[in-house]
């Protein structure tokens, strides 16, 4: 095609670098917080402080036969990304680049090898080792450390000689060009179908961090990370640019954990390479190898901008799999990157028993990140977070089988002394998603959702497919809110295509105090209840029967359906179910609905497949196939503080008329302006009332204040002082913004002792006071409701110095020593724990159900104050 040739002839002049604009930031004073929504246009990025930015001119030459050199492509390249510090497992870096040759031929999934079939892509990997000559050699960066998830992308086996492009590299060396490459030799008893006479082999081996190192000329001598239906999706990618040479991807970093053959950590230096696919500089044509020459000198069989969902071929010199050659290897860029702590940092660095406060969710990223402050500081106690529903950490609180409880609303008291709310984290609950635009055009980023659409998934409303079709009631319903007019007026432009996944909210199966949060955004939205209580939508969509009689808020949201299709298909009669609780399925914890998004799994539990293990014909009910890149759509509660550190994109929820308020630094103040305390009640909960924060209109729905809760009455010292220490830690280094260790990660709004988190820092030090005094007696009849008291003499509240007044002036708590600095590229992140010890969960659980009624009834009474 010589249209496509001529057109990246076009590229030999330098390609005009874009002007970049800055990412949003914070105004002074204003924290880390949540992310506002990010920037769909990669000109529009810029890296960040503790980012990384580098410029390098890339190019592609070819000699003729007199030895001239014609430059045929030449350019400035720009690679940026957003962060690169103490990282963790899954975490994903934003990666944009501008300068790059316009891509053709676009893959439907540019990961893995599915990305192959694709011209002038920018290929993302993971590599172990740097680009640093200080280092030793074992530490270096070469081709040989990158991951990639299969052999077809590192290795070209028995390849005719017209299609050993490698050979003909200019940069190439001599024994590049022998019939075997990339290795010495190979052994009997394996590579059996690269030994194939006539043909050439250049294998690139993986040389994992334990020094195996594996040949990579089939799947069976591939890293056992690299296996068929692995655990984790492919992370490398074969990107693409469009037709301004701008490009961008979130690129999923693994660590150790997932990845032990890539193995890097906090110990072991790594890598991010960013490889331009600029062409095959060629060598000076042969005689013999006349052919060879003219396949090397191609520009590709693809216009810009186009697309190749059918895995045409394309010419090799301008594709991805020969990213490893000499002369796209030369024009890499590599990032260098750090990883945190692992996750069980704590238990293998720190012997001390843990002291556990249980509860919330989401603390969970906040945790994570402070817990190494006190495990390395042997001055301080061993910080551990059981995560749990907060009903069950409220109860083993009140109970004493923990010092304190992680909470994020008010909760009915269960023993007989005083509790006090220590404001400790601003957060909240978005609502995650993963939607494609159509046709190819990349993944969506402006998603808005009201109260009643949310209603509407909660309540299976929406059949599903043909199955719930026969649902009494749910007859004429759309089958899935991608169907549903509501949606497609708030989102055009998406596919209308509907999916079981399109059905459903992923939630969470337990109780929560985020369950509780999202339910009393419905129920403060007249035609979210107005549908829920039977009145059908404009478009004549009614409620499901079963939730008709449902009153909201509630803490729990339970699967009411009970309809149970009648189908021919054998598997479905051997396994009778209640269908849309099938596509339902919630989860336990809001870190499986963020790997849910993370891998686009959706965790409907409706394939339905014959059991091979079973004697005689035999079926099983399983989860759904993961969702294919281009055609992605999963809805799920997340934690802000999971969507930052993930790279999730999170809704904007309906206030007033017609303002969408998405999670920002901005609307969690906001929301923090509305929040009301009980008058006197100076250690009690501030409540969120979701009437005052629709009011607002700029006020996130989803804003959240985490307290940590304990007894001002009836703890031992030791855990008084403990607790006490931990409040006055927690408020203030714990809320200086960053990624290292005792820092506050994104996601979270940091509280101040000025500003619009003042009045919550001087609630958090008073109950501290508290706690640590221990002088308040038991209030009268069992402690107050709600499970709040009033401010003892004993423990006077702290006041806020004058506004203005410097942040590195907040005291620490007077017996507490000054903090242990450690460096962030070796001690970044530590480990929370993900349960407690059997013992104290069935007495969680006992007391949680002992409490589920008194729950609900506060909920209610909160909800109609």
């Amino acid at each position: 095609m010589s249209a496509p040739r001529e057109r990246r002839r076009g590229l030999a002049g330098t390609v005009a670098v874009a002007a970049l604009m800055g990412l949003a930031l914070l105004a002074p004073g204003a924290g880390a917080g949540p992310a506002a929504a990010r920037p769909t246009d990669p000109a529009a990025r810029v890296a960040p402080a503790g980012g990384f930015e580098q410029t390098k001119t890339i190019e592609r030459t070819f000699v003729d036969a007199q030895g001239a050199v014609e430059s045929v492509t030449s350019s400035a390249f720009t690679v940026r990304a957003d962060h690169t510090t103490d990282l963790r497992g899954r975490e994903r870096v934003d990666i944009s680049w501008s300068g790059a040759p316009p891509s053709g031929g676009r893959a439907s999934n540019p990961y893995g090898e599915n990305g192959l079939s694709q011209e002038y892509p920018v290929v993302v990997m993971q590599c172990r080792g740097r680009d640093d000559a200080s280092l030793p050699a074992a530490q270096q960066l070469s081709p040989e450390t990158c991951w990639t998830s299969s052999f077809f992308q590192r290795s070209q086996v028995a390849r005719s000689p017209y299609e050993a492009l490698w050979t003909v590299d200019q940069y190439a060396g001599d024994a590049d060009k022998a019939p075997l490459s990339g290795v010495d030799a190979l052994p009997d008893d394996k590579c059996k179908t690269a030994k194939v006479d006539g043909t050439l082999t250049h294998l690139t081996p993986f040389v994992a961090a334990s020094g195996t190192r594996y040949l990579a000329c089939d799947s069976d001598t591939m890293p056992p990370e690299a296996a068929v239906g692995s655990a984790f999706p492919a992370s490398e990618v074969a990107a693409f640019t469009d037709g301004d040479g701008n490009g961008q991807v979130g690129f999923e970093v693994r660590s150790k954990t997932e990845n032990e053959s890539l193995g890097c950590s906090n110990t072991v230096a790594c890598s991010i390479v960013v490889v331009p696919i600029t062409g095959l500089s060629c060598a000076p044509p042969s005689d013999d190898a006349k052919r060879l020459g003219e396949e090397c000198r191609q520009y590709g069989e693809f216009a810009s901008g186009s697309s190749n969902f059918a895995g045409l071929g394309i010419d090799q010199a301008v594709g991805p799999a020969l990213w490893w050659s000499a002369s796209n290897w030369r024009n890499r860029v590599s990032i260098p990157i750090t990883f945190g702590l692992p996750p069980d940092a704590c238990d293998v660095l720190d012997s001390r028993p843990p002291v556990s406060f249980s509860g919330s969710e989401l603390m969970a990223q906040a945790g994570l990140q402070w817990a190494p402050a006190y495990c390395l500081n042997k001055k301080r106690f061993k910080f551990q977070l059981n995560q749990m529903p907060d009903q069950a950490g409220w109860n083993l609180m009140q109970s004493g089988d923990s010092p304190a409880a992680f909470v994020s609303a008010p909760h009915e008291a269960t023993g007989e002394d005083p509790v006090g709310y220590a404001p400790t984290a601003v957060t909240g609950f978005g609502i995650g998603y993963v939607i494609d635009r159509p046709d190819n055009a990349g993944e969506y980023g402006e998603l808005r959702l009201n109260a009643r659409l949310i209603a509407k998934l909660l309540t299976q409303s929406y059949p599903g497919s043909a199955l719930g079709k026969g649902h009494p009631g749910l007859e004429t319903n759309p089958l899935s809110i991608q169907a549903d007019p509501e949606f497609v007026a708030l989102n055009p432009g998406l596919s209308q295509r509907t999916t079981e996944a399109g059905a459903t909210l992923l939630s969470l199966s337990n109780s929560s105090d985020i369950v509780a949060q999202l339910t009393e955004y419905i129920a403060a939205d007249k035609d979210a209840m107005s549908f829920i209580k039977g009145k059908p939508d404009p478009w004549g969509m009614k409620v499901n029967p079963a939730y008709r009689k449902f009153e909201v808020p509630a803490a729990e949201w339970p699967l009411l359906d009970i309809y149970t299709p009648t189908t021919q298909d054998p598997c479905r009669q051997a396994n009778p179910s209640v269908y849309l609780s099938q596509v339902a399925a919630p989860v336990t914890t809001l870190r499986k609905i963020a790997d849910a998004l993370i891998d686009s799994w959706p965790n409907v539990q409706t394939r339905c497949d014959a059991d091979l293990n079973a004697v005689g014909q035999a079926w099983k009910i399983g989860r759904i196939d993961r969702q294919p890149y281009g055609a992605r759509f999963l809805l799920g509660i997340v934690s802000l503080g999971d969507a930052e550190r993930y790279g999730l994109r999170t809704a904007a929820l309906r206030t007033r008329g017609s303002a969408y308020v998405a999670p920002s630094s901005a609307s969690l103040g906001k929301a923090i302006e509305v929040a009301k305390q009980k008058k006197g009640d100076r250690l009690g909960p501030f409540v969120l009332g979701q009437d005052d924060l629709l009011a607002a209109r700029s006020a996130y729905p989803g804003t959240q204040i985490v307290y940590t809760a304990a007894r001002t009455h009836g703890l031992k010292q030791k855990e008084a002082a403990t607790v006490a220490s931990f409040i006055r830690i927690a408020t203030t280094e714990g809320q200086r913004a960053g990624r290292a260790n005792g820092e506050l990660p994104e996601g979270y709004l940091p509280l101040r002792r000025s500003g619009v988190t003042a009045k919550l820092w001087r609630t958090a030090q008073a109950t501290a006071k508290a706690v640590e005094a221990q002088h308040a007696p038991p209030a009268e009849g069992g402690a107050a409701a709600g499970g709040t008291v009033t401010q003892t003499p004993a423990a006077p509240a702290v006041e806020a110095p004058p506004a203005g007044a410097p942040e590195a002036a907040v005291p620490a708590a007077p017996a507490e020593p000054a903090p242990t600095v450690t460096a962030r590229t070796e001690a970044a992140s530590s480990g929370t724990a993900l349960s407690m010890l059997p013992a104290l969960l069935v007495i969680g659980t006992l007391a949680a159900a002992a409490s589920l009624v008194t729950r609900l009834m506060s909920l209610r009474r909160r909800w109609v104050r």
